[in-house]
């Protein structure tokens, strides 16, 4: 028996929160096993899942239609499926949904039949699907309705999931088709990937509607029939030419995330400028500046690659768009810095957008961009945390609210919110959840030891007890709400809305984009990070007085380097409320390694991180210091090439940048696959494949002379 193909056109992910139960990433990959021609997207007015089924799509090679479902109030409610033909359908998608979030308070969205236009979704289709509790013969008035606004690229949404009243939708359905000929399509109204996950549905109505699932009642879905289900079952189901229609629609979509295009904003460049030309002026500008009797040679030669790296890689309006900010700051005196990798750049360094001597450093602006990782860079600034807020509405009035907003935050489910919602769907006492929840530090959602049960009153051996362990597993890592991001700003030429959909945020006066910082970044497009820092706003403070003291004005610049009495106490670990150091085990720390200048205090802050903790290098670094051991260097010719990466840190690598020089100097990696080496390090937990390098890391040291355990004990 041939199986018919098809594609599904109505199918939601858990950004459709509390009602779809899989990952964007798990529906995908099903649908491709399932042998589907495509799968259509449609959380409920959003587009937040889109950019994780976009990349899953790509790695199986399915074809991924973008679209969003509507709930519209009228006589015979329905739902309205929209689905983007082409890019400028899927913009009017966006302002669309854009237009609902921003009217409604957050978190909701109301939809007529007055507030559809056709114009409004130009190269769209539509399909609606009836309400089956609404009455008796909901869609005549409603097929009409479409004849009327989408004629040519409309149809009737068909969905059997296995209920009584599925012959009798059917036949009311062919009626209103006869009628009005809008055709008739196949629809699943999937909500979860596979029926198993019909549990962990159940739980997320429960607490949507804040019941337990004894009290839900006639809320839950009948059956598991809400699931991607197998060829073979779907051609029981339907009718042959409501499967063949599927295809037919999904023809019509051929809308793709790779098309969108990001644009710069241009208020940046003057007119006469290039974005080339005028960063370079700014960049020697600021080079005078902070060069007055001349720019080093060694920086120079710095700067012109830098520079050459950025226009390559067409990052000018990106450096000007954060010149511009905290040109503004300082312009009204509001105290910034730049932090992070960007302190890698000289180009940075000169704008002023970070204060981190390069004469001090080591600068290895790879770690900043590199052509191989092919990403936008990441610059975040620090401002006065009062004063923020000046900043980020500067952008708003400068840019308008159309054109300039928040990136969102995912809030996702962790331990203790699963273990609650769970526990409260199927009905555990209070008391119970509190005991457990608070105790969830030690567990990663995996498994759980029985004295932790036995402790909150819960046998191990229920049944109840491994039901709510095993939702809650499948819970963890769920995205609950959107929230606004602590300062991540996304600014664009075009309007924003037409490139995401834009929502109110809970703050007075701030809009957020319904993707995050990783979405953003899986499709290439810019964000500025617009951060508060409150030891900004205490150093100002701190300023303010000295100068009211001193009766002249004494700025960030004019703070003595090396103040002995400073380190003193620094060394004696009297450092409560100083900004990186005030932590317990910092503070054990200081005495032991009794930092006297200010890099001291930077090997510091680093080694009491896991990585090097973990990694053994505190003793063997602290005995060098104090001469317990003597500093030594590995390799050929008395370690003369692994001087220049670890000849500050007495011969211990403990920090990122070493990592990539070690790479770099005494493996053969370029700066660029040094980088890679580095990001994938950071990522180990989430699957980085650190794995892959091994071999090029291991045989690249030992073919230069390095001991093979010395090269394996590096990687």
């Amino acid at each position: 028996m041939k199986l018919p193909d098809y594609a599904e056109l109505r199918c939601v992910s858990n950004f459709t929160f509390l009602r779809g139960a899989s990952h964007a990433e798990e529906l995908v990959e099903r649908a491709k096993a399932l042998g589907y021609r495509a799968l259509a997207l449609v959380d409920e007015c959003s587009l937040a899942g889109v950019v994780r089924a976009h990349v899953a799509a790509k790695k199986h090679g399915l074809p991924l239609l973008v679209g969003s479902q509507f709930r519209v109030q009228c006589d015979a409610p329905f739902t309205l499926i929209v689905l983007a033909c082409n890019l400028n359908g899927y913009g009017n998608l966006c302002e669309f949904i854009t237009h609902l979030r921003r009217t409604s308070l957050k978190g909701s969205y109301h939809l007529t039949l007055g507030t559809i236009h056709a114009e409004t979704l130009a190269d769209c289709v539509v399909i609606a699907v009836p309400d089956r509790d609404s009455a008796q013969d909901p869609m005549d008035a409603t097929a009409r309705w479409l004849l009327q606004h989408f004629i040519g690229r409309c149809w009737l949404g068909v969905t059997q999931l296995r209920r009584l009243d599925d012959e009798m939708l059917l036949h009311k359905l062919r009626q209103s088709s006869a009628l009005t000929a809008v055709p008739l399509v196949a629809v699943g109204d999937v909500h979860m990937h596979v029926r198993s996950r019909k549990p962990l549905q159940d739980v997320l109505t429960a607490t949507r509607i804040g019941q337990p699932l004894s009290a839900c009642g006639l809320a839950l879905q009948p059956n598991a029939e809400q699931h991607l289900r197998s060829r073979l079952t779907l051609g029981q189901c339907y009718p042959p030419e409501l499967l063949a229609e599927t295809l037919a629609v999904a023809a019509r979509c051929a809308f793709s995330l790779d098309e969108l295009r990001y644009q710069y904003p241009s208020e940046v460049v003057p007119e006469g400028q290039t974005p080339s030309s005028w960063l370079r002026q700014l960049t020697l500008e600021g080079a005078a500046w902070r060069w007055p009797r001349g720019t080093p040679p060694r920086f120079a030669k710095q700067i012109e690659h830098e520079l050459e790296l950025i226009a390559a890689m067409q990052y000018e309006h990106y450096f000007l768009t954060v010149n511009d900010i905290v040109t503004f700051a300082r312009s009204k005196d509001i105290l910034c810095q730049g932090r992070g990798s960007a302190a890698n750049s000289v180009v940075c360094y000169c704008l002023g957008i970070t204060a981190v001597d390069p004469e001090r450093t080591n600068l290895l602006f790879e770690r900043f961009i590199s052509r191989e990782r092919n990403e936008p860079p990441d610059i975040d600034v620090d401002f006065e945390h009062e004063r923020r807020e000046e900043v980020i509405q500067y952008l708003y009035t400068k840019y308008g609210r159309e054109r300039a907003a928040l990136t969102a935050t995912v809030i996702s489910y962790r331990p203790r919110s699963a273990l609650r919602d769970v526990g409260k769907a199927l009905g555990f006492a209070d008391g119970a959840l509190d005991v457990l929840s608070k105790s969830t530090r030690w567990w990663d959602g995996h498994s759980v030891e029985p004295e932790r049960l036995l402790e909150a009153g819960l046998d191990p051996d229920d049944l109840a007890v491994r039901q709510l362990l095993q939702l809650t597993a499948q819970l963890m890592g769920f995205p609950r709400h959107l929230s606004q991001h602590t300062g991540g700003f996304v600014l664009t030429q075009l309007p924003l809305s037409r490139l995401v959909p834009i929502e109110n945020a809970s703050m007075k006066d701030r809009t957020v984009i319904e993707w995050d910082k990783d979405d953003l970044d899986a499709l290439g497009l810019l964000k500025v990070d617009v951060l508060a820092l409150g030891m900004l706003t205490a150093i100002r403070k701190a300023l303010t007085l000295i100068s009211a003291r001193l009766g002249r004005p004494f700025t960030l610049q004019d703070i003595p380097e090396g103040d002995g009495p400073t380190y003193d106490m620094i060394c004696a670990a009297d450092t409560v409320g100083v900004f990186q150091i005030e932590s317990r085990a910092q503070m054990s720390m200081l005495p032991r390694l009794k930092p006297r200048c200010y890099y001291d205090l930077v090997i510091e802050v680093a080694l009491v991180r896991p990585g090097p903790i973990q990694g053994g290098a505190v003793h063997p670094y602290l005995d060098r210091r104090q001469g317990k051991v003597p500093v030594s260097y590995p390799g050929p010719r008395d370690g003369a090439d692994l001087r220049e990466a670890l000849g500050r840190t007495l011969g211990i690598p403990i920090f990122q940048e070493q990592c990539m020089q070690i790479a770099v100097l005494a493996a053969g990696f370029t700066p660029g696959e040094a980088d890679a080496l580095r990001r994938a390090m950071a990522a180990w937990k989430r699957g980085g494949n650190l794995q892959q390098y091994e071999r090029r890391l291991v045989d690249g040291m030992t073919a230069r002379g390095y001991e093979p355990a010395f090269a394996q004990g590096v990687f």
